[in-house]
């Protein structure tokens, strides 16, 4: 079974992969689901394709990512349906700065006065809208959003009962934040990461002039999130932990539909997989014909 979970998940990077090669907006990323709950005080209000989570506390909400800027209207509705006012979510927070988890930042900020915090090796393409990386794709901007606070490594934020710790796993993004909590279920403390990206995604690794320490990077983040433990996984991208399958299980009953401490060491493996595949087809790429 385990085996299985690896190539699931080896096959599910690699679609993520292919997509952002083909395409920077895939129909699934726009198209409306209605939010459902997780698990705890944590609810799913993004899209099929991207991932927005809504945690909601006594003293107002935290809001995990924007996604597209169209999307914002559904996200709204959705944060509305669990019962949160707009002017009740606190504290907007990010994965990471691209487009696809970044650019409903700024309307999301305007519309409930959040304020917005961010790991510093990202606050300044958040607050420009222009990631510098070099990548297969070319430059696509976003909406500048006003960051409020500048996270460094280790950083918690805390609302209500509630407290998160941003750590650092640099490589999709020099500010890659990935997000861990603890929900306690039925007397039972369960770890919740947010896991930033792990893809190459387009990527430049071979001399980015925009991310000179790429490649190290993705390789400290491999081995640091192998290193950890999570009950639960609920990624940026919600098919690399099949968040969207889980939901009728969460709907029958099953309170613990998304308890899978096997998740994390399956997408890391599979991650690892994928970029050191790249890595080499990058260097052969850039290799003088004849050497």
């Amino acid at each position: 079974m385990k085996a299985m979970g690896a190539v699931k998940a080896v096959g599910a990077i690699a679609a993520l992969l292919a997509t952002g090669a083909s395409t920077l907006d895939p129909p699934a990323w726009r198209e409306p689901v209605a939010g459902f709950p997780i698990i705890g005080p944590i609810h799913y209000v993004g899209t099929k394709g991207l991932a927005a989570y809504l945690i909601t506390t006594r003293d107002g909400a935290i809001l995990i990512d924007g996604t597209l800027a169209p999307n914002v209207p559904a996200i709204e509705r959705n944060i509305a349906r669990v019962g949160v006012r707009l002017r009740d979510v606190k504290i907007l927070l990010n994965s990471h700065a691209h487009f696809d988890h970044a650019a409903g930042l700024a309307r999301l900020q305007r519309d409930t006065g959040a304020r917005l915090a961010v790991m510093d090796a990202d606050a300044r393409a958040i607050a420009t809208g222009r990631p510098p990386s070099v990548v297969s794709y070319g430059l696509v901007t976003f909406p500048r959003a006003r960051v409020d606070r500048v996270l460094h490594d280790g950083d918690t934020v805390t609302l209500g009962a509630v407290t998160l710790t941003a750590l650092r796993t640099p490589g999709h993004t020099a500010g890659c934040t990935t997000w861990t909590m603890t929900v306690v279920q039925a007397g039972r403390p369960l770890r919740v990461m947010f896991p930033c990206s792990l893809t190459v995604a387009g990527n430049q690794l071979i001399a980015n002039p925009g991310y000179r320490a790429i490649v190290s990077d993705f390789r400290y983040s491999f081995g640091r999130l192998a290193g950890m433990k999570a009950d639960v996984l609920l990624p940026a991208h919600p098919e690399l932990a099949d968040v969207m399958g889980r939901r009728a299980r969460v709907a029958a009953g099953d309170r613990d539909a998304f308890v899978d401490p096997t998740g994390l060491p399956r997408m890391v493996t599979a991650a690892r997989i994928a970029f050191d595949a790249e890595l080499i087809k990058q260097s052969g790429a850039a290799t003088p014909a004849g050497h």
